[in-house]
């Protein structure tokens, strides 16, 4: 099998993976998966769609990271991730959609107005 690879993209994140045929060996940004995503919970959510399509340990992962926080990127390489195997095996894809890992979440942070502390957020009103 060639390389396949896919883009994931959460808030702020975006994630280019490329998939191998391998052992399960991940490298993000040429560190370590378990050095660059210490938080538990972030490694069990990245790595669900394996564990949903039986796959785990049959792939290398090499992965680019840029831009966002820890959580916006764990979920762009989960989607990313996913779409990957979409590509490798289409008969996934059913189970992957069913439980929404291959659903984009679009939602950005709303941009701050001028005259105006925050986003919705306004400067305390004085009447006198």
């Amino acid at each position: 099998m060639d390389t396949v690879n896919a883009t994931g993209r959460r808030k702020a994140s975006i994630a280019r993976i490329y998939l191998k045929d391998g052992k399960g060996n991940i490298t993000v940004n040429k560190k370590n998966f378990d050095e660059y995503f210490t938080i538990d919970e972030l490694k069990h959510q990245i790595l669900r769609p394996f564990s949903v399509v039986e796959a785990e340990g049959k792939y290398d992962l090499n992965v680019n990271l840029k831009g966002g926080g820890f959580k916006g990127q764990a979920e762009a390489l989960r989607l990313a991730i996913s779409r990957a195997l979409v590509k490798i095996n289409p008969d996934d894809k059913s189970a992957l959609k069913k439980e929404g890992f291959l659903t984009r979440d679009a939602r950005v942070v709303e941009r701050k107005k001028p005259g105006q502390p925050k986003a919705r957020k306004k400067f305390q009103f004085s009447k006198r």
